[in-house]
């Protein structure tokens, strides 16, 4: 997909989608606080176990969320999925990605939404200010996850592809192919949308750890996956998407010095 012109004029319908496992404590208040700010919510419960799932499924008869029921849990990435294609048959341009754990600072959505407005083509991506509750191994972790992160895209253009707190635009977030169904899908999909010319605008809001959030990252199977994920995109990203990028700079620059020779 080549980079489409920026239109502020677009319409944006905008859905909020929360990917949830087993949060009981927290789902409930997630979407109360959401949609102050996005009225429609899209709730995907990937196989749940009670009491959660009968608080879903509450959720969804009082007509606070439109539910999307996984017969059993198949991961993070593969409940976005689900989601992302559900929010695109339901009409929304939209999607705005929240964990059902209450980490994110779902006051700033207003923030994601204006700049929706402005560069609907662009993935938002929340950039962490993480507080004193983060645990050192997570930011650890991260760090590793961004430098080879840097590596895949070229540069720094995505700050932090682990936080789920984003704004996908569907259209372009349906086209580009993840592989990953758990907690590699979030790294996976910003730089496949960013190889694909996706714009990329992160933005800097607040996550804790504080609140009784229920975390689900398992460290040997996750970390695992993150690992072979790494190595997929970094080999493709070497022999392919790299050397593209460097020979349509390398002929883009030609092609401009010849233009402006002719005009002069």
């Amino acid at each position: 997909m080549n980079e489409a012109a920026q239109d502020s004029s677009v319409t944006v319908r905008p859905v909020v989608l929360v990917p949830t496992y087993n949060n009981p404590d927290t789902l409930r208040e997630v979407v109360k606080r959401a949609r102050e700010h996005i009225p429609d919510v899209i709730v995907v419960d990937d196989g749940s176990s009670d009491p959660a799932k009968s608080i879903a499924d509450k959720l969804a008869s009082e007509g606070l969320a439109h539910l999307h029921r996984r017969s059993e849990n198949g991961g993070k990435g593969a409940a976005v999925k689900d989601g992302l294609a559900t929010a695109s048959e339901l009409g929304y341009t939209h999607a705005l990605q929240v964990d059902a754990d209450l980490q994110h600072e779902l006051a700033d959505i207003p923030k994601f939404l204006e700049i929706a407005q402005e560069k609907p083509d662009a993935l938002v991506l929340a950039s962490p200010v993480f507080d004193d509750s983060a645990p050192w191994i997570r930011l650890m972790a991260r760090k590793i996850t961004r430098f080879w992160v840097h590596v895949q895209t070229g540069g720094r253009v995505i700050t932090d592809p682990m936080c789920g707190f984003r704004l996908y635009p569907l259209a372009r977030a349906l086209a580009v192919r993840v592989r990953g169904n758990a907690m590699d899908f979030d790294p996976e999909i910003a730089v496949r949308m960013q190889w694909d010319g996706t714009p990329i605008v992160n933005l800097p809001t607040r996550v804790r750890y504080n609140e009784g959030g229920v975390s689900h990252f398992r460290q040997i199977r996750d970390n695992g996956l993150l690992t072979w994920m790494h190595i997929r995109l970094t080999t493709a990203a070497i022999l392919y998407h790299l050397p593209r990028r460097f020979f349509r700079w390398v002929f883009g620059r030609k092609k401009s010095s010849t233009e402006s020779a002719d005009v002069h």
